[in-house]
């Protein structure tokens, strides 16, 4: 016997008012906006946003030259995602914009947790922001790509974040081996085949032919985001959560491109 149905009505209404209250409460979202100066010294306006239930972070902002950067952390699934939106140069017959998309497992410890950052409060709006630490570059090569319309079997924000990418949305075979080892569906991967290593291509910055398959690379810099939780001491024996550490890294990306006309502005480096 179902003991609910037993109840009267206005105390299964408050029992349901309950149950949405705290399914409510469950969740805590944040957006905070922080102003971060560039690599070329410019000020841009950086969003952050985290979702608790979701247990994701996006970073996102616009660079000096029209570029849109997206960062999103997915924490359940141990998966990061990049993103960046290129203006295209139709005078050069390129498209109005090119996305690439880069995807990596996402480590313990980048970034604070979700629900850390979601109660995170916007405090002093218009100060320029400067990461607490640097962390230098890290370096990918990247030697495989994902099925789109299978790729929420490792994260159902891949699809969301990369759809303007289509079929080119790389990733590492190391990657790959940590997510089959988690039991991740095989089916979604596609390693290249030795031919189109990068390590074994010309570089699109010495290529000619704008319709040569070459390795390309794309650069781009995170200059603020919270990365560590900071611990003080109080009268008490245990320490309490007293802010955030923040840093900036960098993160360079080689990978196979079909034609340099994708790849335009990788001509000058």
């Amino acid at each position: 016997m179902n003991s609910r149905a037993s109840l009267p009505a206005s105390v299964q209404t408050a029992f349901v008012a309950f149950a949405l209250l705290f399914s409510v409460t469950l969740s805590v979202c944040s957006r905070l906006t922080v102003l971060v100066r560039l690599n070329d010294g410019q000020i841009t306006e950086e969003l952050l946003e985290a979702d608790s239930e979701k247990d994701i972070i996006t970073v996102e902002f616009r660079q000096t030259d029209g570029t849109l950067i997206t960062f999103l952390s997915d924490f359940k699934r141990h998966v990061k995602i990049f993103r960046a939106l290129v203006l295209g140069e139709p005078e050069k017959g390129q498209c109005q914009y090119q996305a690439l998309c880069f995807i990596s497992h996402l480590d313990h410890g980048e970034l604070i947790p979700s629900e850390a950052m979601a109660r995170l409060r916007q405090k002093n709006p218009h100060v320029v922001r400067s990461a607490d630490e640097r962390r230098g570059v890290e370096e990918f090569t990247m030697n495989a790509v994902l099925n789109m319309s299978r790729s929420w079997h490792l994260s159902t924000h891949i699809h969301n974040v990369c759809r303007d990418a289509r079929d080119l949305v790389y990733t590492r075979q190391q990657d790959v081996k940590y997510w089959l080892d988690k039991g991740v569906e095989g089916s979604i991967f596609e390693v290249f085949p030795q031919s189109l290593n990068v390590t074994g291509l010309k570089n699109c910055s010495s290529t000619t032919d704008p319709w040569q398959p070459c390795a390309c690379s794309y650069r781009l810099n995170l200059e603020w985001f919270p990365c560590q939780l900071k611990y003080c001491r109080g009268q008490g024996p245990n320490p309490y959560k007293c802010g955030i550490k923040s840093c900036s890294k960098s993160y360079r990306f080689d990978f196979y491109t079909p034609h340099k006309q994708l790849c335009l502005w990788d001509e000058d480096t």
